[in-house]
């Protein structure tokens, strides 16, 4: 009984040792490697980053290399004296022209030891594809007359699929997508040009990016025409900071307990950017296909009021208390008067919007977009589809407005622009239907 006992005692420690050693010393489980990405496509330059990892006892060796041609070179090779290193992400530059490779195939290697009795080791082999010719591009449009504060489509060709094209006008990058023009796959694009733009100011170039991260960017031939803006003063009396200002207030709370011109000068500066950067937000979603069709509606029977690109300066007791654009047209009829989309499109945004008080903002896809402000009644709710002439709303005074009026705008990817370019059907004939033909 009493030797029974002791045999059984034995076994139990020899299991606890057994299982001891191979939980630590003697693992069998083998390290991994993981590329982070796809490592598949290889440019002129690339960052590659791997991670390495071992769930017992740690690293003891790593290794990245990149073969071609039967010829090998390492990238990374690194040691881990002390056991415990569970995981290592490692990051290399593979840098086609310092380790002489050429278009076509080759293959990464990446190698794992574990700190275990056995040295476990783990070889990962994965293809990979050199490519060192970066996109080329065919623009469509020779000649592009732009209006300062306006707008210009351009079509394209590129000679292979593109991970990333459009237009780089200065430091903007305005999206291009896929078409087709006379039954050819394009591409297709929409900028602004700012008010100040000159021959030259901004850089205007078609931009290409292929999945191996080559990059070709292409100059526009583009001819800017001048043109001329306002400048105007309005005098801020208390009868209407005494009326406006508390809207404000009520919305935000920072504001209670300021005077009246305290409000009107957040709300001129720090509100009016707040609510800009939301216009550009809700722009950035887009259908990348046309859905306008040739001119866009003006608000009927409506006198212009303030017009695009207006500079004015606000007087307070003869003081000087801001300064403000004028990014759209401000158009006045009767009080109440119906609101019609100006084309077909999407309804990105239903709803206040600060200054622009109750606002609706419709997506005619490619980047367009269309803004209707200081409405007194909605009609219209996020996500639906509108037709040119479709009411979405009523004109009104809400937001940083004296009186009942519609402020119409039209932003290429959040980006506003004259609107009295997409008014025009001689220009829409001239500049977009000339150019692309969907």
């Amino acid at each position: 009984m009493e030797k029974g006992f002791w045999y059984i005692v034995g076994a139990v420690i020899l299991l606890a040792a057994g299982g001891w050693f191979y939980m630590t010393a003697g693992e069998s489980i083998s390290p991994k490697a993981v590329v982070d990405g796809d490592p598949v496509m290889i440019g002129k330059q690339k960052l590659l980053t791997v991670t390495f990892s071992d769930e017992g006892r740690g690293l003891r060796h790593t290794d990245i290399a990149i073969t071609q041609d039967n010829r090998s070179s390492v990238l990374a090779s690194n040691d881990y004296p002390e056991a415990g290193v569970l995981q290592k992400a490692l990051s290399v530059t593979i840098d086609a022209a310092v380790l002489k490779l050429r278009d076509g195939p080759a293959a990464l290697t990446l190698t794992a030891v574990d700190h275990s009795l056995w040295k476990n080791r783990t070889v990962v082999t994965r293809p990979a594809q050199i490519d060192l010719l970066p996109p080329q591009i065919f623009q469509l449009n020779p000649t592009n007359h732009i209006n300062q504060g306006g707008a210009c489509v351009l079509t394209y060709r590129l000679s292979e699929a593109a991970l990333l094209t459009g237009v780089q006008a200065g430091d903007l990058f305005y999206p291009g997508y896929p078409t087709t023009l006379a039954g050819k796959p394009v591409y297709a694009a929409t900028f602004a040009l700012p008010l100040d733009a000159t021959s030259g100011s901004p850089q205007i170039r078609i931009l290409a990016r292929d999945q191996a991260g080559n990059e070709t960017l292409s100059s526009v031939p583009a001819l800017i025409k001048k043109r001329k803006f306002r400048s105007d003063t309005m005098n801020l009396t208390d009868a209407f900071l005494e009326k406006k200002m508390p809207e404000f207030q009520t919305d935000i709370p920072a504001l209670r307990g300021k005077t009246p011109l305290e409000t009107f000068l957040y709300v001129n500066t720090q509100l009016r950017n707040d609510n800009y950067q939301t216009i550009q937000s809700v722009c950035r979603k887009s259908e990348p296909r046309q859905l306008w069709q040739d001119d866009f509606l003006r608000m009927k029977n409506a006198a212009p009021m303030a017009l695009f690109g207006d500079h004015r300066t606000y007087f307070y007791n003869g003081k000087p208390a801001g300064q403000s654009l004028h990014t759209g047209v401000d158009l006045a009829s009767l009080a109440h008067s119906p609101i019609e989309a100006a084309n077909n499109g999407i309804v990105r945004f239903a709803g206040p919007l600060g200054i622009y008080g109750n606002t609706v903002i419709v997506d005619h896809g490619l980047g367009v977009t269309t803004l209707y402000a200081h409405m007194s009644a909605i009609q219209v709710r996020p996500d639906q589809t509108v037709k040119k002439g479709e009411v979405v709303g009523s004109s009104g005074a809400t937001g940083l407005a004296g009186g009942d009026h519609l402020h119409f705008g039209v932003a290429i990817h959040g980006r506003f622009v004259d609107p009295r370019e997409w008014w025009d059907p001689h220009w829409i004939a001239d500049n977009v239907t000339a150019k692309t033909a969907f």
